[in-house]
């Protein structure tokens, strides 16, 4: 596949697909989540490479994508301990990027709750006293 065909666009177009995905940001960059845990996004951090995004993945799934195609697949000292995995955008064509994104949603939504969380943070302690 020519260097620069697939995206963050390609990457929001499949993931769009999933159900209940949505468009968002995260760390001030492209992101997808569902239920309003982060699915995929740009990377905020410096260290990853130019053209790549971080997908989340459970720590075995991590373990066996970095172990099968490193050259795929990657992570930099900011990443290491986090259920993500960086990914070269030129190195996967759309079928690789959809099973991945596919993997990260079960991985996400495995024991999300049903519903959004809801947005307002709760007061904790007694209130006006």
């Amino acid at each position: 596949m020519p260097k620069g065909s697939i995206d963050f666009e390609t990457v929001r177009q499949i993931g769009l697909e999933l159900p209940g995905v949505e468009a968002s940001t995260a760390y001030g960059v492209p992101a997808l989540k569902v239920r309003g845990k982060l699915l995929a996004c740009l990377p905020a951090n410096r260290s990853a490479e130019p053209d790549s995004i971080v997908v989340r993945v459970d720590s075995d799934d991590l373990a066996g994508l970095l172990a099968e195609a490193p050259d795929v697949y990657y992570l930099t000292d900011h990443y290491v301990g986090h259920n993500a995995v960086l990914v070269r955008l030129a190195r996967v064509n759309r079928e690789v990027l959809r099973d991945l994104l596919g993997m990260a949603y079960k991985f996400v939504t495995a024991n999300s709750p049903s519903r959004p969380p809801s947005r307002k943070r709760r007061k904790t302690g007694p209130q006006g006293q």
